[in-house]
């Protein structure tokens, strides 16, 4: 769809809530425009509704499942432009814009660089229609870059994930573009670069191939990883790691990349109070740095849960207020919330080896200490 007409407008309005199936198959009511283009309107503002709600209005143009679904949240990405400000901003993988329309919002000149002609028209549309302007360049960005002759104060790059054969990558050189190639070219034309990877990104594989990372984002929301974020800065300082849980009252979780190494753990049967942190501070590996930071105790070295008699304040993570409990205790048909970590049975096993149900306000953490297994019921805080 190139535009969208009053009389499209009031048919998706009116049939944003019509079971989609449905819809596909009756006729369109408009001989310009199919059905299946006007139901992926439809689905785009569902998507839209929940996921970058700005654009959940009126004449906002969606492109294809695949690129909503590759596409940054409003919330990762208006995190993300807090960071940044200055003259020029160059996005190299504009995709559908969700990123550049945020991060650009500090910048004086926007360059966005999209090989796909459909998406980027529809970008277009969508920016004009929210009032914004920018340089939309058509083209691969490798021909861009090999052309290209003018500096910028931030370049932005959201590599793509999937091989030839569609299906998901994760190293940096399978990655298109791959960054460890371009990475001097990069430095040539700004001094600072921001690069979005997936949550599946190996950290120590990342620190050891690219040069210069200043900072290291690890992104969550609600307590799922969405992404690494790596800023590339000339700098004499170490690495700094910040773990983020959008969405949620817990503090960000900062630390510099050698600390964890210079950290130990102390060890202890279950006390009065557990500690859980979030996924993305578990991504970042720090398990020894969280133990020695807020004076906690580990369950087990390969148990990433902690312990204290004490109640520590901005834990990056779930707390409970938990005691252990003899498995006869456990009664059938009761409702509980499983946890399991490090422990022998998964937690469909033992939903049914204990006869028990999901829910109820209760916890079951089912885990291991350096002396025994433990069943704790807890209470989250």
């Amino acid at each position: 769809m190139k535009s969208v007409g009053n009389k499209i407008q009031q048919y998706i309005n009116a049939n944003l809530n019509t079971d989609l199936h449905s819809l596909l198959l009756k006729k369109s009511p408009f001989p310009e425009v199919s059905m299946q283009e006007l139901v992926q309107q439809i689905k785009g503002r569902k998507v839209a509704e929940k996921k970058f709600p700005f654009l959940n209005q009126d004449n906002v143009i969606f492109p294809p499942n695949l690129n909503l679904e590759q596409s940054s949240s409003q919330d990762t990405a208006e995190f993300k432009a807090q960071f940044f400000k200055g003259k020029k901003f160059l996005d190299l993988t504009c995709g559908f814009g969700i990123d550049a329309y945020f991060l650009s919002q500090n910048f004086e000149e926007i360059t966005l660089i999209e090989q796909n002609t459909e998406l980027l028209e529809v970008v277009k549309h969508n920016w004009e229609v929210l009032g914004r302007k920018a340089n939309f360049i058509n083209q691969k960005l490798e021909k861009f870059l090999e052309i290209n002759s003018e500096k910028f104060d931030l370049i932005y790059l959201d590599p793509a994930r999937r091989d030839n054969n569609n299906r998901k990558v994760f190293l940096l050189e399978d990655l298109s573009p791959n960054i460890i190639e371009i990475q001097k070219k990069l430095s040539e034309i700004s001094d600072e670069i921001l690069i979005k990877l997936s949550p599946l990104i190996d950290l120590q594989h990342l620190v050891s191939s690219l040069e210069n990372i200043s900072k290291i984002w690890i992104i969550a929301v609600k307590n799922e990883v969405k992404e690494v974020l790596i800023h590339i800065k000339k700098t004499n300082e170490q690495t700094e790691i910040s773990c983020v849980n959008l969405q949620t009252s817990e503090s960000q979780f900062n630390f510099t990349l050698n600390t964890e190494k210079n950290c130990k753990s102390e060890f202890s049967v279950p006390e009065k109070y557990i500690f859980i942190p979030n996924n993305s501070v578990l991504k970042s590996g720090a398990f020894n740095l969280v133990s020695e930071k807020f004076s906690l105790k580990k369950l087990h070295q390969n148990t990433h849960i902690y312990t204290s008699e004490k109640l520590i304040e901005n834990f990056p993570g779930r707390i409970f207020e938990a005691e252990e409990i003899n498995p006869k205790e456990i009664k059938k048909g009761e409702k509980f919330n499983i946890i399991t970590k490090n422990y022998p049975l998964k937690p469909e096993e033992i939903k049914k080896k204990y006869k028990i149900k999901d829910g109820g306000q209760y916890y079951l953490i089912f885990s291991q200490s350096i002396q025994n297994k433990h069943i704790l019921k807890a209470k989250l805080l």
